[in-house]
């Protein structure tokens, strides 16, 4: 048999095997390339039209431990973008940044820099429920710059707040949880990303901050310094150091105009967070103390120094009171006593390391118009309020209600600038919603990312007015898939709260507007349980859906005990036993970011 007519001439023979190989070749090479929608860094050039925010960029923290990974930002609000610079100080063949709703490896919003060992490729991508990468059919981070400076190399990019793409992160007020790596080979191709196979870290940040110019503090103003004393950093990945610091004895009335924080340089990466509490008033003495405070001999009385007076955590600006304001310390009947509490988190088990970190405080002896008051919303720490085990989803809701602000408020109302959300560990999310005349009227502080790992004091972007008759509701969203036995309300970091530290002036005498469930909803004022206590009662109980949906049910349609406080914790007169669930009709939108075609865009 004849492979080639006689026909064929040895030119055309050798036409069609280069045709061949050539068509070989770019086969081969074009699996080496990067997807059309990936951006070749390599051939980058620099955008005119591109706007760049002022830098150096105002927003800026550590993603790693060692500090190698930097992340600065900028927001423009009128044109609802986010600029991101990361600077990476060792590159090697690239680097992975991510969001995600509670910093999971999976389901992740990313950008990644690339390279195959020869050309490197930016793009926006996503993880699926394994973690494996894809390269996003929509692009919506627009590189601006990747450039090798002296101290690492630096990429600059933006991406809006919603991009209407169900794989992207809507970026929103709250916790956002930023997860990172950095890539030690070439890939060939981005499919051959999987997160779960190379070192990944997270951390929290809030990335949308208000946007407001900072204060001019008044020439007068002096500086309190309250520091860890010299702390040798434990080798071990968790530490809160309790530290105790006396105020002078002749300290009169002043106030407090703004706070900041002291991180001892090198530490920046190890120290997480930081918290100045009040002790009670009442202590005369409390003993000297730098030491864990989860240490079983510490002195009992530091549970007496709750009052939150500052909260720092990573990322966190300085902390501005209004000009009409500001938070009182020193003076007749004010506390002697403060508790510093620095929580270092330290993976790498980094040993010898030595910290003076903690917060500055910055007050006046010229007082503002107004003292500054700190109000606890939410649910009051009881057994009574509890979460069944093994829920995706649940919540629980505390009331402040009309009655309370009808009867402890000036006529004027108050004005809330700031606020600090707080649960344990099951928590996921907190919301607190001003109701007036029955309905929603707008939202005081919400997170529905929240993190018990990131606690701070959050100024809110505008001012809200509470009047004498409002209600103040406070929802916290928890999930306790990982437990097999009813987590219950108390001070236990495995018990449950949930909270919001309202910062208002003028301050008033209510300190606390919280409710509970009330002790009566089965019908008796006397439960016929024997001695078994009510958590017991809780643990004794078979629970599965129907159990759950029970409890839920009841915690909505029962009466309510109320605690309207005065700050010598003494109810304000009145009956506040019983109480019926104040009617409201929920008038604001669910979703923060309309998005074209009717969709919405959720995070």
């Amino acid at each position: 048999m004849r492979i080639f007519s006689k026909d064929v001439r040895l030119q055309d023979f050798t036409i069609m095997y280069f045709t061949g190989l050539a068509a070989l070749m770019v086969i081969l090479v074009a699996s080496y390339q990067a997807p059309s929608n990936a951006v070749d860094v390599s051939s980058l050039k620099p955008s005119p039209s591109s706007s760049l925010p002022p830098l150096p960029m105002p927003f800026r923290m550590p993603l790693d431990p060692l500090g190698n990974l930097q992340l600065a930002w900028n927001i423009s609000y009128a044109t609802q973008e986010v600029y991101i610079q990361l600077r990476v100080a060792e590159l090697r063949h690239g680097v992975v940044l991510g969001m995600s709703d509670r910093g999971e490896l999976t389901n992740a919003d990313l950008v990644v820099l690339w390279d195959n060992g020869t050309r490197s490729y930016f793009g926006d991508a996503w993880s699926d429920s394994k973690g494996r990468v894809s390269l996003d059919s929509q692009q919506d981070y627009e590189l601006i710059e990747a450039k090798q400076k002296a101290d690492g190399f630096y990429l600059l990019f933006k991406r809006p707040f919603s991009t209407c793409d169900p794989r992207d992160y809507v970026i929103e007020e709250g916790t956002v949880h930023v997860i990172y790596g950095l890539l030690d080979q070439p890939l060939a191709s981005l499919g051959d990303l999987n997160l779960s196979r190379i070192h990944m870290g997270v951390q929290r940040v809030l990335m949308l901050r208000p946007d407001m110019p900072s204060p001019t503090l008044p020439p007068e103003v002096k500086t309190m310094d309250v520091l860890a004393p010299n702390v040798i950093i434990p080798n071990q990945e968790t530490t809160y150091w309790c530290y105790i610091q006396k105020l002078p004895d002749d300290m009169s009335k002043n106030h407090i105009v703004m706070y900041e924080s002291v991180i001892t340089p090198g530490n920046e990466a190890i120290v997480h967070h930081i918290e100045v509490f009040e002790c009670a008033p009442d202590l005369r003495e409390l003993p000297q103390y730098s030491g864990s405070c989860d240490d079983k001999m510490k002195p009992k009385k530091l549970n007496l120094c709750r009052h939150v007076l500052a909260a720092w955590a990573m990322g966190a600006e300085a902390f501005y009171y209004p000009p009409d304001a500001g938070l009182a310390i020193g003076g007749p009947g004010s506390s002697r006593f403060l508790r510093l509490e620095v929580h270092y988190h330290n993976p790498l088990l980094i040993s010898g390391r030595h910290d003076s970190s903690g917060i500055r405080l910055h007050y006046t002896h010229n007082l503002r118009r107004y003292d500054a008051g700190i109000m606890e919303l939410g649910l009051v720490y009881t057994p009574v309020m509890a979460i069944p085990p093994k829920q995706h989803t649940f919540y629980l809701t505390g009331y402040c209600t009309s009655k309370c602000t009808q009867t402890a408020l000036p006529p004027g109302g108050i004005y809330v600038f700031a606020s600090q959300l707080h649960t344990h560990l099951a928590g996921r999310g907190v919301r607190t919603v001003l109701v007036r005349g029955g309905k929603e009227l707008d939202v005081v502080q919400e997170d529905q990312h929240f993190s018990t790992e990131y606690q701070t004091i959050r100024v809110l972007k505008k001012m809200i007015n509470i009047l004498p008759g409002d209600v103040l509701i406070t929802k916290c969203t928890y999930n306790t898939e990982d437990r097999s036995k009813p987590t219950v309300g108390g001070f236990g970091i495995m018990e449950e709260m949930c909270v919001n530290y309202i910062h208002y002036y003028p301050r008033t005498q209510l300190e606390l507007c919280k409710s509970h469930v009330d002790p009566g909803f089965h019908g008796n004022d006397q439960c016929v349980c024997g001695d078994v206590g009510v958590t017991d009662q809780y643990a004794q109980l078979h629970w599965d859906d129907f159990a759950g949906e029970v409890l839920d049910s009841l915690y909505n349609t029962a009466p309510i005990s109320m605690h309207c406080n005065q700050s010598t914790a003494r109810l304000f007169p009145g009956e506040w036993e019983k109480q019926p669930l104040p009617e409201v009709t929920s008038i604001l939108p669910k979703h923060r970011y309309p998005c074209e075609g009717g969709a919405e865009s959720y995070s």
